[in-house]
């Protein structure tokens, strides 16, 4: 069976950091294959791949111009000449990213990843005046890094505006350090002042992280969520835990997650179903000499319907 060539594609405006995100992001994941990395830059910003970097990382830079450039004639003539080990395009981002979508290229090259940059400084400008062009390249990506952002900068008002057209993405918002802003009880995407506190299928990942690292925001709570009963070998019937797959990097690392539930008492619950459950939470140890962690009780539990996507991200 022939081997797919994996095709990354890093989209933004001009000088919002995809050469960067390139160079010490994309560039630097395990899951990059050894050997020559084919780069097509659709254009130039500040920042620059020098010819070391691209000796160094054995890549092969191709410029273009103009979108029509970007054809089945050209990506055919890539393969031919270079039989990469995969392709990265640096995207224009005034051009839209349907039409590269659309196109069509060499049977093996496969879309792997759509990953995003926006300058943390021109954002609420861009979310008042630019909104609509700025949404049409975040649609498909499912990592965008909010860099240099302003103390103050609205990343709550961004990440609503953003979960409207693509619910499922991860964001990563950086300060003007470059350091990775934490996220606050303002940046989640559902109301922890709310009882029960509803997560949305899509929000289940955020919710499992938080619930871990601010168990304050949490005790003795009502949360409501959708997930799939599991019971691992071992565990007691008077207990399950309620789980969703969870893709923390890429399509190969995707696993279950979740947080055992107590069951105060006898219920039938089948395991492999989907329910939507109503829990309490708490932060204890499941056993004499186990480390604390999210316990969930179980206060009501009824049939639900498989959520559309079938995984959830980390953050």
């Amino acid at each position: 069976m022939m081997e797919p060539t994996p095709v990354y594609i890093c989209t933004g405006f001009l000088d919002s950091g995809k050469t960067l995100l390139v160079k010490d992001t994309l560039m630097e994941q395990e899951w990059i294959e050894p050997g020559l990395t084919l780069l097509i830059l659709c254009e130039e910003g500040e920042e620059e791949y020098s010819k070391e970097y691209l000796e160094e990382n054995d890549m092969v830079l191709l410029k273009i111009d103009k979108f029509e450039q970007l054809n089945a004639a050209f990506f055919t003539n890539c393969e031919k000449n270079y039989h990469p080990a995969q392709v990265v395009i640096e995207y224009n981002g005034m051009w839209k990213l349907e039409d590269l979508l659309q196109l069509k290229y060499p049977r093996k090259w496969q879309i792997q990843g759509i990953y995003s940059t926006v300058n943390g400084t021109t954002l609420d400008m861009y979310l008042k005046n630019m909104r609509n062009m700025l949404m049409e390249q975040l649609t498909e990506s499912e990592l965008i890094i909010i860099n240099r952002c302003p103390e103050g900068v609205d990343r709550s008002g961004f990440r609503r505006a953003l979960k409207v057209q693509n619910p499922m993405a991860q964001l990563i918002f950086e300060g003007m350090d470059g350091k990775i802003i934490q996220p606050t009880a303002e940046d989640l995407p559902f109301d922890i002042k709310e009882n029960p506190i509803k997560v949305e299928d899509e929000d289940f990942g955020i919710w499992y992280v938080d619930a871990y690292d601010h168990p304050d925001q949490y005790m003795d709570k009502e949360i409501e969520f959708v997930a799939q009963a599991f019971r691992p070998k071992g565990m007691k019937n008077d207990m399950f835990v309620p789980v969703r797959k969870i893709m923390t990097c890429c399509a190969d690392d995707v696993r279950l997650y979740g947080y055992p539930c107590k069951i105060p008492k006898v219920t039938n619950i089948q395991m492999q179903k989907w329910y939507r459950v109503r829990v309490r939470y708490s932060f204890e140890p499941t056993e004499p000499f186990a480390p604390e962690q999210p316990v969930l009780y179980l206060m009501h539990i009824e049939p639900a319907e498989a959520p559309e996507q079938d995984y959830v991200y980390l953050g």
